[in-house]
């Protein structure tokens, strides 16, 4: 593992521990959420509801009043308390609970990638629709004063919201681009001084902007990736719904943040935070999205920056639509010279240009600390390892570690990271920094070890065009879903690399205090840059098509994705349906809808029962009672996944189907199996013919094939086809061992 000090995107997930002395003596309360299913009628009366079902368990009224610490009574029906475990165990045994789960903190999943998806300025856009749309970002905040929120030519928010604004401490309020701003900051482990809805560490402003931003001309970062920087939807609104502050993200505070979006009128809301897989109703993010999807709200989530090991996506819940990176064809390559002539090109996004032809150059074998640990690598340019008095005033040549911040305290001009497995994405540093391919940094070694003064020079990045695109993010989490064994996850992919947009100047650009560089643009790659994108293609979908159905969208982008080009057996498990194409996803033919059936049949077929099918039917469900369609899955979805957990097993399965047509007012579809020789793929009945818009039409895929001996999977796809439009869904199938 590469061991490099950046802006944090990785998930990390602690549990929030909280305690008060009461009795006998000090006892450990840690803190949980209590899901009770939808919105009671009466918010009072739901919050005394919540405070005796406490007291209830709690035995004492005046510490269930300190334990409580917050109650959800807008969109969904829950509270927030810290409790002993005996506790939690009465309140799970409630035949009025749903589920109780501890509250973890979340992390972040942290120009021209509209050009390159398809949609440049002049795309034909709806915009009285458009400007009318609102979308909901659970984020780190907004930093109001970016060009990117610049409200001129907007008229006043739409009649629909009903959120607030709240201005406070350095905040100054919102205009009528930025319609909305909350915070929250019920579960932070060290409370902020000032709290307001600003955002200090740049990724809400970031998202925001990818989504709804306007269009500036000449946007950079320091000159690199200069251009028009703009939102896919321009004209639409933003409400931020601060939820993560400098320690991460609680879920006491996006279960509130999610309570408040829905009941305040967003069309779309966008997560680009996770956690680990859970069941979907000890999910805060899975619950708060089922909710919005009842109320007609598409909820966008990123997939994780785990990859590219398997198993690693999250936000997997069938009605979240998740979001892995791709690459565009623009990447960024950080030059490299070194005084014998030797050339190469690393990544990184260096934003400084040398003051001189050339730098002393060493290596952190050379420059090592003489009191290093014997067992501890000299390549590793870590805390310590280094003679500062070796290191000054040089670029230092480090192999497969760096911790930038310590070589720029003992002197240190600059880094030259030799790797053996290259990233395929670069990020900023405090320092001039390229990482380049072991070959070439071998070939570096053997030169400062014959050369009494060795010299180097790091330039500024360069943009170069990369012809092998689009391609999955390396760092993007890959399938299978650990949740449902029948559903492809991630479900589609969006650019995730190298993206300018916009940033707070209350944070520096890399984020760390050592770093003097503060801009209101900035290039940052995760899958958290690629869930805007998706929101964004699908609030361009809806300004359209204003009365479809969050799945219906959801189909619409997914059936009329690209392909990726990807040499891997697995590669669906990367990326799902393919890169998003918005415009193309307008009139996508065909539909797969998803009713309230389909979903309670899902859950069923999950496991679920009792008091979490409430949530849906709000009266009790006999999963006996609903209708068995037969087949692998339950669920009218785009893909078809088909998981084996032995190497002995055939493969068999029928997956049942239902479109509805959205295109030609009378067509006749006709369906095309691509699947490999020894995969059958048979298509019942292989023709649909449609005589008016929004009719339905049923279908059945048979697959069938021998057990997979030396291969792990087998893809294979079916696409629709009336000569004007393609509605193409991927088919995969998977051994589990």
């Amino acid at each position: 593992m590469v061991r490099i000090c950046m802006i944090t995107l990785f998930l990390l997930v602690t549990q929030l521990p909280w305690s008060f002395t009461h009795g006998s003596g000090d006892t450990v309360r840690k803190a949980y959420i209590v899901y009770m299913g939808d919105a009671p009628q009466s918010k009072a009366s739901a919050t005394d509801l919540h405070h005796n079902l406490l007291s209830s368990v709690v035995k004492d009224d005046h510490i269930a009043q300190q334990s409580r610490i917050y109650s959800y009574t807008k969109s969904f029906n829950a509270f927030a308390a810290n409790l002993l475990p005996q506790e939690v165990q009465s309140l799970q045994e409630n035949e009025n609970v749903v589920s109780v789960f501890p509250s973890k903190m979340r992390k972040l999943h942290t120009t021209r990638s509209w050009d390159f998806l398809g949609m440049p300025q002049s795309v034909k856009r709806n915009h009285h629709i458009e400007s009318n749309i609102i979308v909901g970002v659970l984020d780190t905040g907004i930093y109001i004063d970016a060009p990117s929120f610049d409200d001129k030519g907007f008229g006043s928010p739409p009649s629909k919201w009903k959120g607030t604004c709240q201005v406070i401490g350095n905040f100054t309020g919102c205009n009528n681009k930025v319609i909305g701003a909350r915070f929250y900051n019920h579960a932070s482990t060290t409370p902020h001084p000032n709290p307001s809805p600003i955002d200090e560490e740049g990724h809400g402003s970031h998202t925001s902007s990818t989504i709804a931003g306007a269009s500036i001309a000449g946007a950079s970062l320091y000159d690199l990736a200069k251009g028009t920087a703009r939102g896919g939807v321009p004209s639409a609104r933003i409400a931020m719904y601060k939820v993560c502050w400098a320690d991460g993200c609680s879920d006491i505070d996006l279960m509130a943040g999610l309570d408040d979006a829905i009941n305040d009128g967003v069309d779309l809301i966008s997560i680009s935070i996770g956690g680990d897989s859970t069941s979907y109703f000890n999910s805060p993010i899975a619950i708060g999205a089922f909710h919005a999807m009842k109320k007609g709200i598409l909820t966008t989530c990123s997939a994780g920056n785990n990859g590219p090991s398997l198993y690693s996506v999250q936000n997997t819940a069938p009605w979240i639509l998740t979001v892995g990176a791709s690459g565009m064809d623009r990447q960024f390559r950080t030059p490299v010279k070194v005084g014998n002539g030797i050339k190469t090109a690393g990544f990184s996004i260096n934003t400084f240009s040398p003051n001189k032809r050339m730098y002393p150059l060493t290596t952190a074998v050379k420059a090592a600390n003489g009191s290093l640990e014997q067992d501890h690598s000299p390549w590793l340019c870590d805390e310590g390892s280094l003679d500062a008095n070796k290191v000054k005033g040089k670029i230092v040549l480090c192999k497969e570690g760096l911790v930038q911040d310590y070589v720029k305290q003992i002197g240190g001009l600059g880094t030259i990271v030799s790797l053996q497995q290259l990233s395929d994405t670069g990020y900023t540093f405090i320092i001039p920094v390229a990482l380049i391919d072991s070959n070439v940094g071998d070939k570096i070694e053997i030169y400062v070890n014959s050369t009494r003064a060795p010299q180097a020079v790091i330039y500024k990045s360069i943009a170069i065009h990369n012809a092998a695109t689009p391609f999955v993010a390396s760092f993007s989490s890959r399938g299978p879903n650990t949740i449902s064994s029948t559903i492809i996850k991630p479900d589609i992919v969006a650019p995730g690399i190298d993206i300018l947009a916009a940033y707070s100047k209350l944070s520096s650009v890399t984020g760390h205090l050592e770093d003097n560089r503060f801009d209101v643009y900035n290039i940052i790659s995760g899958t958290s840059m690629a869930c805007p994108h998706v929101t964004a293609a699908a609030a361009y979908v809806k300004s359209f098509h204003p009365n479809w159905s969050p799945a219906a969208i959801k189909s619409a982008l997914m059936t009329t994705a690209s392909e990726l080009k990807i040499k891997d057996v697995q590669a669906e498990l990367a990326y799902g349906a393919g890169q998003i194409d918005p415009v193309r996803a307008l009139h996508p033919g065909l539909i797969y809808d998803v009713s309230k059936f389909d979903y309670i049949r899902f859950l069923c077929n999950e496991g679920y029962s009792g008091t979490a099918l409430k949530v849906f039917t709000e009266k009790s469900t006999n999963c006996s009672s609903i209708p068995n369609i037969g087949g692998h899955d339950a669920l009218n979805y785009p893909s078809m996944y088909l998981q084996l957990n032995s190497t002995n097993s055939s493969i068999s399965a029928i997956f049942h189907r239902t479109v509805t047509n959205v295109g030609s007012i009378k067509a006749i579809y006709k369906a095309t199996v691509k699947a490999p020789a020894n995969l059958k793929v048979t298509v019942v009945p292989k023709e649909l013919a449609f005589s008016h818009l929004n009719e339905k039409k049923s279908f059945m895929v048979v697959i069938k094939g021998p057990p997979l001996k030396n291969i792990t999977s087998v893809s294979a796809s079916l696409e629709w086809s009336d000569a004007k439009h393609r509605v193409r869904s991927p088919i995969l199938i998977f051994l589990d061992i």
